[in-house]
């Protein structure tokens, strides 16, 4: 006991970063977004007929998306947005370039009632990087 309060800062230390570690965990199971990796994105589509959402601008959608994502730019989600579908039991995929973005946007889906939404983690970044066919369209 005389070492512990002898070391008080090293105690301390132990229990931040212990604390610091846990944090994601804590979070992601009070409601924080899912992520999900690539490999797990694709047996969703194959398993559940989930559907990708790219939540890119559509200047970003042109010059590369996932091949059979649907575009809805993040600032039309809160209307809902047409090519969202109409089945909110279907898993949802969100992508963006990086993964950013599709953090909030999940929040956004889920109060408009799609509870199976989930971040593809890393992004369309990871999905290349994953060797998934990514296709470009006409701006």
């Amino acid at each position: 006991m005389k070492f512990l309060l002898d070391q008080w800062h090293l105690v301390l230390t132990a229990l931040v970063s212990g604390g610091l570690l846990a944090w994601p965990a804590l979070r992601g199971a009070r409601g924080g977004s899912q992520r999900i990796s690539t490999a797990e994105a694709v047996q969703l589509i194959n398993r559940e007929k989930a559907v990708l959402i790219d939540i890119s601008e559509p200047a970003e959608y042109a010059s590369g998306h996932a091949v059979n994502s649907r575009n809805v730019p993040f600032g039309s989600l809160s209307t809902g947005h047409k090519a969202l579908p109409s089945n909110k039991a279907l898993p949802l995929l969100v992508l963006c370039p990086t993964g950013a973005r599709a953090q909030r946007a999940v929040g956004v889906l889920k109060k408009l009632g799609y509870e199976r939404s989930m971040v593809v983690g890393g992004g369309l970044a990871a999905w290349r990087e994953a060797q998934l066919p990514v296709e470009k369209s006409a701006a």
